[in-house]
C-alpha cells in the first residue's frame, strides 16, 4: 500500500488506520525529536502531491478487508496540512465510513484560513505545541525559514476558538531542553489563551533525530502533568500492530516505513501472526540496506531510511 497503512496502535486514539497523503519526510519542521529522522524535503508550500482519487481508491480496497479499527488518522511521514487536497480527502473518507477522522499536525499552518477550514471537517485535530518563544521554536522544531513563532502561536489560538471538534494538544518534553520549571510555567501561560479539550505530554520513546535528545523520567513527567493539568502519554497503554499484508517481512517493512518498531514490538507482532521465524526475520532486517538499525535505550529499533 502506498497511502494507507495499519491499523497501528495509538496510545491516544486506540487502533488507528493511517493515511499518508504526502511524500516521505516532507515537512515544514525538522524537529530534533522526530522518530523519522531529519526532514529530507523541507517546504512550506502546500501542494497536491497525489490525486485525492488515487488515495481514496486505495482506501476503498483496504475497507474490503473488513479490518477492525477505531479511527482514521491522517498523519503519514511528514506534515499532512501541506497536502492541498486535505479538505477534499477528509470529505471523501466521510462519505465512505462512519468512523471518527483525526488529523495529527505540527500546527505550523494553522494561521492559514484555508487550512483552518479544511481541518474543521475532522472530528479530532491534534496539534503539537513544543515551543514557547522564537528561540525555542528554532531550537526544538527547526522550522522552515518562512515560519515564525508569533504566527504559529496565533494560528493555534485562533483555530482553537472556531473549531467545533475535539482539540487535543501535545507537548513533547525532553530532558534538559524544555522540562525545567521556568519552561513549564511558560507553557502554562500559553495554554490559558487556547481553547482545548485535552493536553497530552509526551517524551521520546523511539530514537530521535538528534542524539542529544533524551526522554524525561517518570517522576518529572508526572510533575509536569500535574502542573499543566495534562495527561502523560507514557502512562497510557496501546494495543498491538496489524497489517493486512500477507508476507511477514513485507508487513514489517510497511509498518516501519511510517512507525519505527523495536525488537520486542516486532516479536509481539509476529507472534500474533503465528510466525515461527522471528529470529530469522530480525536478522534479515539487520542486514537490509533499506533499514536503519538504531541501538536506543538498551534495545534495537528499526525504521526505513
Amino acid at each position: 500500500m502506498k497511502y494507507v497503512y495499519g491499523p497501528v496502535p495509538s496510545r491516544r486514539l486506540g487502533i488507528s488506520l493511517g493515511i499518508s497523503p504526502i511524500p516521505k519526510k516532507t515537512c515544514n519542521y525538522s524537529c530534533i525529536y522526530c522518530q523519522l529522522g531529519r526532514t529530507n524535503h523541507m517546504t512550506n508550500t502546500r501542494q497536491m502531491f497525489f490525486p485525492v482519487e488515487e488515495i481514496t481508491a486505495e482506501f476503498d480496497e483496504v475497507l474490503k478487508e473488513n479490518l477492525l479499527f477505531d479511527i482514521i488518522t491522517i498523519v503519514g511521514e511528514g506534515e499532512p496540512t501541506l497536502y492541498l487536497g486535505l479538505g477534499a480527502l477528509i470529505s471523501e473518507i466521510r462519505k465512505r465510513i462512519d468512523k471518527p477522522i483525526a488529523v495529527i499536525t505540527n500546527g505550523a499552518l494553522l494561521y492559514n484560513m484555508q487550512v483552518q477550514s479544511e481541518l474543521s471537517k475532522a472530528d479530532i485535530v491534534l496539534p503539537t505545541m513544543d515551543a514557547y518563544d522564537e528561540i525555542s521554536f528554532k531550537k526544538i522544531n527547526r522550522p522552515h525559514g518562512c515560519l515564525n513563532f508569533e504566527d504559529v502561536c496565533r494560528g493555534l489560538e485562533d483555530f482553537s476558538k472556531i473549531y467545533q471538534g475535539l482539540l487535543w494538544i501535545e507537548i513533547m518534553l525532553m530532558k534538559n531542553i524544555n522540562d525545567d520549571d521556568e519552561t513549564l510555567n511558560k507553557y502554562a501561560a500559553m495554554l490559558k489563551s487556547i481553547k482545548y479539550d485535552k493536553l497530552y505530554l509526551n517524551t521520546p520513546i523511539r530514537p530521535p533525530a538528534e542524539s542529544n535528545v533524551k526522554a524525561v523520567d517518570h517522576e518529572k513527567m508526572n510533575y509536569a502533568a500535574e502542573l499543566l493539568r495534562g495527561i502523560s502519554i507514557n502512562l497510557l497503554e496501546s494495543q498491538g500492530f496489524h497489517s493486512e499484508i500477507k508476507d511477514d517481512y513485507d508487513a514489517i517493512l510497511s509498518i516501519i516505513k511510517r512507525h519505527p518498531m523495536n525488537q520486542f514490538e516486532i516479536e509481539g507482532f509476529l507472534k500474533t501472526r503465528g510466525c515461527n521465524e522471528t529470529g530469522a526475520l530480525i536478522n534479515t532486517l539487520q542486514r537490509d540496506e533499506r533499514v536503519l538499525l538504531i541501538h536506543y535505550k538498551g534495545y534495537d529499533t528499526f525504521r526505513l531510511k
